[in-house]
């Protein structure tokens, strides 16, 4: 199992812009996320086995921060000719059996991953009620096999942070998990592919 980290875009960086197909069909875009307290997008898949060892945890995140006010939403940038387990069709069927409240949408031609500079899954990023970015990197410390808990810490404390006004976390680690699988000859400048050293 390789592992790759996020390339942690620069603080401040505003939302790339987006307009994806969701499992249910209809179109999101960023633009829909506007007048929220804050935006978190997902890069994630249904085959990762980093994904996997938070699905629960990521369904319940959603809906709890949903709740509060923030906007949620989960990308799967994937090339389905080499992994078909990440197919529209089997999102459809994942987001349904997670029971994600969050839109799960589908990158097919890697254009809004390259922009938000994304480089595994999953890859959190956190924007404010500007759309800046405040927060990239890890859910929390917990990987499969390290018998760390799934707790969200990271993140969690991150979102808190935005609802109650507070300026960014000074630490941020990056997140660790599979490479996103691109297509043949997309494969972007920022990723190197080499496998991340968990620390």
């Amino acid at each position: 199992m390789v592992k790759t980290a996020s390339t942690m875009l620069p603080l401040g960086t505003k939302a790339p812009a987006f307009s994806l197909p969701n499992v249910d069909g209809k179109t999101v875009s960023v633009g829909d996320f506007a007048g929220s307290k804050g935006l978190v997008v997902m890069f994630i898949c249904n085959h990762c086995p980093f994904v996997k060892h938070l699905r629960d945890a990521l369904a319940v995140f959603g809906k709890e921060y949903q709740a509060k006010g923030l906007s949620v939403v989960a990308i799967s940038s994937n090339d389905v000719a080499t992994h078909p387990d990440d197919s529209p069709e089997k999102m459809t069927l994942e987001a349904q059996s997670a029971g994600y409240t969050f839109a799960y949408l589908y990158d097919e031609s890697q254009s809004v991953a390259q922009a938000y500079k994304a480089a595994c899954t999953p890859d959190f990023f956190l924007f404010d009620a500007n759309m800046a970015l405040v927060y990239r990197g890890q859910f929390d410390a917990s990987r499969p096999g390290n018998g760390k808990p799934v707790t969200g810490a990271d993140l969690r404390t991150a979102c808190d942070r935005v609802l109650a006004g507070e300026s960014p976390l000074i630490e941020q680690r990056a997140s660790i998990g599979c490479n996103i699988k691109w297509k043949a000859g997309r494969e972007p400048a920022y990723f190197t592919g080499q496998s991340a050293v968990e620390v």
